[in-house]
């Protein structure tokens, strides 16, 4: 599990309030959404997963309203 950075993300990051992570091809949703709740201590509203053409997992996954993607990602030393 960790971040992924691109300019789309980054996107993502300010207008939807969600982050991306590369996950294990084997992690499913509940599991995705209780790492990043404990390792981060946020609450989670949804979680989307994609397996991309390279065969890479990536997991979108949009916090609830009281927390901050911006904050969390500056946190993470993206921002």
């Amino acid at each position: 599990l960790y971040p992924l950075v691109t300019e789309k993300t980054m996107q993502m990051i300010e207008k939807e309030n969600k982050l991306v992570f590369i996950v294990d091809r084997k992690a499913n949703k509940k599991l995705v959404k209780k790492a990043v709740e404990n390792l981060y201590n946020v609450k989670v509203e949804r979680v989307n997963i994609m397996i991309g053409p390279r065969g890479k997992k990536k997991a979108f996954v949009k916090l609830t309203p009281q927390y901050s993607a911006t904050e969390l990602s500056m946190k993470l030393k993206i921002l």
